[in-house]
């Protein structure tokens, strides 16, 4: 399991969410392809849309991930903004969806690579893991780290925390 940046894995997340949202209970695919195909030609067109998952909805079901292990390490920085690396890493199945991503590289590399690399991560959850933030998990890291205060017993010796000197300090 390879630890991803946090934003790269909120991003996933969300846009899972907004899959699922789209999709519907019970699920609409004729819907979901008729918001996909719009967002891709919108982003083709030159639309200014700047949002990570925007573009990465519309492209996931488009895009081969030829380098899973390039787009890992890409994974570990959210600011790192290699277009042409990140774009020779997948292969699109729609020349919509290609010249989609042309246009938004051309214009804002930054939007492009997170989006490839966040449906990248959406579309390969096994591949990763996240910083667990959990309440659980913060208050086992901060007991390991206090253990001298927290293990005083009956009569252990405490003269040293109080000041010997008293007010004459003053």
């Amino acid at each position: 399991m390879k630890k991803i940046h946090p934003e790269f894995a909120y991003q996933s997340r969300e846009l899972g969410v907004q899959i699922e949202d789209t999709l519907g209970d019970p699920p609409d695919r004729k819907y979901h392809a008729k918001v996909v195909r719009s967002l891709i030609d919108e982003f083709a067109n030159g639309s200014e849309i700047d949002d990570v998952n925007l573009l990465s909805f519309a492209i996931a079901d488009h895009l081969k991930y030829n380098d899973v292990a390039g787009l890992l390490a890409r994974s570990e920085d959210y600011n790192q903004a290699d277009i042409a690396a990140v774009m020779g890493m997948v292969s699109c199945s729609s020349n919509t969806a290609e010249k989609a991503l042309t246009v938004v590289g051309q214009k804002n590399p930054t939007l492009a690579c997170r989006a490839i690399i966040t449906a990248f991560l959406y579309k390969n959850p096994k591949q990763w893991t996240d910083e667990d933030h959990s309440l659980e998990s913060l208050q086992k890291s901060e007991e390991g780290e206090d253990e001298e205060e927290d293990h005083l017993t009956a009569g252990h010796d405490i003269e040293h925390l109080f000041d010997s000197s008293g007010d004459e300090n003053v």
